[in-house]
């Protein structure tokens, strides 16, 4: 039986260099970051810098020339001293690619 998640559709595995854009603190800090995988309405995020939940940020997805308003839903600690971050997208994003 599978348990629920919370999440409504599907993530895709998606390996994209990116940059997380820290409005809230003057001045902006940039983080880089990699995507794990991507829905329309999210993102999960491996990155070597901690990122508060709530926080709100900015995705630049160079590649995909998106920038994208998103909020901070958790960040992990993995075992090899990066974070797992992931961000619920302000903005839908049908596809990418």
């Amino acid at each position: 039986m599978r348990v629920p998640t919370g999440r409504v559709e599907r993530r895709v595995a998606k390996a994209e260099s990116v940059e997380l854009l820290h409005e809230d603190v003057s001045p902006a800090a940039k983080v880089e970051a990699v995507t794990e995988n991507v829905s329309p309405q999210g993102a999960r995020l491996i990155t070597g810098s901690l990122c508060p939940p709530g926080r709100l940020v900015r995705l630049v997805a160079p590649a995909e020339h998106l920038r994208l308003p998103a909020r901070v839903v958790y960040c992990q600690r993995l075992l090899d001293g990066k974070f797992a971050v992931g961000l619920q997208l302000q903005t839908r994003v049908e596809k990418w690619h």
